[in-house]
């Protein structure tokens, strides 16, 4: 096994590792978000900020192919 192999291997255990530890019976934060009505909040901040990163990937994507028209020999 070579050497990126093992490393690979190792941080994948010591990964899977701490996402174990990680969990519990009951997830006391979301509920206490639930209770309070601040569940919302966060959901419509995030939903914000990935209607903007989607929206300025268009916008890269449209301004992209408008430079690619533009350059010599490009068929299309």
């Amino acid at each position: 096994m070579n050497s990126r192999k093992k490393w690979s291997c190792a941080l994948l255990a010591a990964i899977s590792t701490g996402v174990a530890y990680g969990q519990t019976a009951e997830p006391e934060m979301a509920d206490a978000m639930r209770s309070e009505g601040k569940i919302y909040v966060v959901v419509a901040i995030l939903s914000v900020i990935l209607i903007g990163v989607v929206v300025y990937l268009f916008a890269i994507d449209r301004k992209l192919d408008a430079l690619e028209k533009k350059l010599p020999g490009k068929k299309g």
